[in-house]
């Protein structure tokens, strides 16, 4: 790979930065020409306004966040979302769990602890502030054996470390006080975990963004990124906005910077700019089961399990929903289409991508039987419904129903491993000196958001010297 460039990107976590070998810019083939996108704009403006000081590419939770930080610290910048679909949040910030995280799980002293803990305060006041229902419901993660103890205990430990509040652990009368239904022989309580429709808080981002002064474009698919010589028309403005971004459409902004968000399809906007397709964005879907109205007496709050590390993922569990469903689940399965949220969703290219990336393969050699028993799960509900049994035993396959489902954009590196840490990417030459693509963002993100977003402000302004 000697003819390749080089690009030194930062893995935030802890503070060390990799070397990582870059692929040479893709050769540009689409015809630019300067449209107005006034009728696909989500703003109720119609400037017809096409060149912005910062372009943000994906109008998910983390780009509509990091948008709304960058537009209050820099207001006298012009800055504007693209989103390919008709409205914000379509996909994975629209398509989760709704839980807001207290950050338990993460490595004490790693940023996603820190970002967590931050973000979950950050979120509760951002509600507040803006009037949005959530709930504090308390999160109960269940040791249902003797021998997940002294994991439950490690993560009570780790939960201190970073900051957690409230936390204990309660013995199996206790859990049956906080969850009658519920059995276990230890648990871990954590009080400030709570739930909130993330897909009406990323678009409240939004509209924070519009009242700010940015524009949001809907309906703008990016194609291409290029570089341009001169301004529209040829004026003075000269190389002010050099960058050129094309839509599938044959719309186009210019930009003089521009800072991508695009969850599942990340990778290939990142290699539209010269990056390398590393670290890849596979796809697994979550299926969910749904709780029968008359049986959602059975649970109160979020219970969870203990996680095994022999596994990728973390397991089923049972979630309330801020409209009084309780949803029960994922499993994780390979989803053959990245925005495919039916059992039979298919799509050639987004198949063929992944299979054919060895990261994947050697994932699959890893784990084939958790692989085939969650594949197993998906179809079969008796199945899945035995796992949840585990922490209520009354639960039964009437009980529930076929319910929603979510595509997690899990990064993955060439070894197989998932990618836990927040990876930032730029691109070769001159349109990789004016880019910034954050190419994994990992769960809690949504909890983590507002936190991110002053992270990714950070990085924006470092780059580019705003």
């Amino acid at each position: 790979m000697a003819a390749h460039g080089k690009f030194v990107f930062r893995v935030f976590a802890g503070n060390f930065v990799r070397n990582a070998t870059f692929l040479k810019p893709h050769t540009a083939s689409a015809t630019l020409q300067t449209t107005t996108i006034g009728r696909r704009q989500f703003s109720t403006s119609n400037t017809g306004q096409t060149e912005f000081d910062v372009v943000i590419v994906g109008g998910g939770i983390v780009g509509l966040a990091a948008a709304r930080e960058l537009i209050l610290r820099h207001p006298q910048l012009k800055f504007a979302v693209l989103e390919k679909e008709k409205e914000l949040a379509s996909h994975q910030s629209g398509h989760n769990s709704g839980v807001i995280h207290s950050g338990i799980y993460y490595t004490p002293g790693s940023l996603k602890a820190r970002l967590c803990v931050e973000g979950l305060d950050l979120a509760y006041k951002y509600c507040d502030d803006n009037n949005i229902p959530y709930k504090k419901t308390g999160k109960l993660i269940v040791a249902v054996e003797q021998e997940e103890v002294p994991r439950l205990e490690k993560l009570y430990e780790r939960g201190q470390q970073n900051g957690v509040r409230g936390l204990r652990i309660i013995g199996a009368d206790e859990i049956r006080e906080m969850e009658p239904h519920c059995r276990g022989v230890k648990a871990l309580d954590s009080p400030n975990t709570g739930i909130v429709d993330w897909g009406e808080v990323a678009k409240s981002y939004g509209r924070n963004f519009q009242q700010s002064g940015g524009q949001v474009f809907t309906q703008f698919e990016v194609t291409d990124f290029k570089t341009t010589k001169e301004s529209q028309g040829n004026s003075a403005e000269g190389l002010k906005y050099p960058v050129t971004i094309v839509g599938q459409n044959n719309q186009t902004v210019r930009a003089r910077y521009v800072l991508a968000c695009g969850g599942l399809y990340s990778d290939r906007l990142a290699e539209k700019s010269g990056c390398s397709s590393v670290p890849k964005i596979v796809g697994f879907r979550g299926d969910y089961l749904l709780l029968k109205p008359e049986k959602c007496h059975l649970v109160k709050g979020n219970i969870y399990p203990v996680p095994n590390p022999a596994f990728p993922f973390l397991g089923v569990h049972f979630t309330p929903r801020m409209d009084g469903s309780m949803w029960l689940g994922p499993n994780a399965v390979f989803a053959f289409k990245r925005e495919g949220y039916k059992l039979t969703d298919f799509n050639l290219r987004d198949t063929v991508d992944a299979l054919g990336f060895k990261g994947l393969r050697k994932l699959v050699y890893k784990h084939w039987q958790f692989g085939v028993g969650e594949l197993w799960r998906g179809f079969n509900m008796a199945a899945q419904v035995k796992q949840l049994q585990r922490y209520v035993p009354e639960l039964r396959v009437q009980d529930v129903t076929r319910g929603p489902s979510g595509v997690r954009a899990q990064a993955l590196d060439e070894e197989g491993q998932l990618v836990d840490d927040f990876v930032f990417d730029g691109g070769v030459g001159e349109l990789g000196s004016r880019m910034l693509h954050v190419r994994n963002a990992p769960s809690p993100a949504a909890t983590s958001s507002l936190a991110i977003a002053k992270m990714i402000a950070d990085e924006v302004q470092n780059k580019f010297e705003l």
